[in-house]
């Protein structure tokens, strides 16, 4: 996983390369929302409340869990309606940012120009060492090859020999690292190409530069329903959780968030907004804090 974010639209790529840059996006669209009644306002600290708005980190080049519709400024997706629904619990606006997913948890630590991370970021031990996690969402990594799979790609160690693409600081850039090491080990050393955007690893695909792309099952499964020039083959490998990223010192927002998306669940609003994208393999009945391997 994202740890990544999974695909974006194939024929959208020159479009969304373009508005999808690295580091922040001064036009990022606010998520909007009503302000009507807030059951879970009161949870929040009275500093978020009097703001009103959280301004979320997010890579958005990753369909369908955030991407820029057909205006290049408007972010859709699975992340942005469910910042939606939460901030419609907790009675404020969820602002998406767009930047690199390498430099999100960074903006939210360091330079704390973000106040939460929605970016299909995989909740992992790894991460936890260094920010917390409301986890809503279950997937995991998938192969995306060139269609009709002309190196016959199936599993991971198909690839020793071979040239990979992946976006970089993802999970699948830890299990492309971990695969290299076997491959050398075998005398099969595998190649792998990193990007900052998926979409230009997907290209590498589709051009023969590169045997196969790892994705999220969400993004892969999106990417090829849009696109006939790819194939998703093999198993999903590790599958685990999505995380909202939280500052550790942030705790009673982390718990607010935890309760506000558990609620989503409970009342029936997170099961429809999965069903709207297609990906409800990936629901959970929990949200859980800190719940990665």
């Amino acid at each position: 996983m994202r740890s990544r974010r999974i695909g974006l639209l194939p024929f959208a790529m020159a479009t969304l390369l373009a508005v999808a840059g690295c580091g922040s996006s001064s036009d990022s669209p606010t998520v909007s929302q009503s302000k009507g009644a807030a059951p879970l306002a009161s949870l929040l600290p009275q500093a978020i409340r009097d703001k009103g708005t959280l301004v979320v980190g997010s890579d958005v080049a990753y369909a369908p869990v955030e991407f820029f519709d057909t205006d290049g400024k408007t972010i859709i997706g699975i992340d942005p309606d469910l910042g939606k629904a939460i901030g419609d619990q907790l009675g404020i606006t969820l602002k998406f940012q767009n930047g690199t997913f390498d430099g999100l948890i960074t903006s939210l630590t360091k330079s704390k120009r973000i106040d939460l991370i929605m970016s299909a970021m995989s909740d992992t031990k790894k991460r936890e060492a260094t920010i917390d996690f409301v986890d809503y969402f279950t997937a995991g990594t998938s192969i995306l090859v060139k269609k009709g799979n002309p190196q016959g790609i199936q599993t991971l160690d198909d690839f020793c020999g071979k040239t990979i693409a992946i976006q970089r600081g993802t999970t699948q850039d830890d299990v492309a690292t971990a695969q290299q090491k076997k491959c050398q080990k075998a005398g099969k050393p595998l190649n792998v190409l990193k990007f900052d955007r998926d979409t230009e690893a997907l290209l590498q695909v589709k051009q023969g530069r590169a045997v196969a792309d790892m994705n999220d099952f969400p993004v892969a499964a999106y990417t090829t329903s849009q696109s006939s020039d790819y194939e998703v083959v093999g198993a999903q490998i590790e599958a685990g959780p999505y995380g909202i990223g939280v500052r550790k010192t942030d705790t009673a927002l982390r718990n607010a968030l935890q309760k506000a998306v558990q609620a989503l669940i409970d009342n029936g609003d997170y099961a429809k907004i999965l069903a709207k994208w297609k990906v409800t393999a990936g629901a959970v009945k929990t949200a859980s804090v800190n719940g990665g391997s």
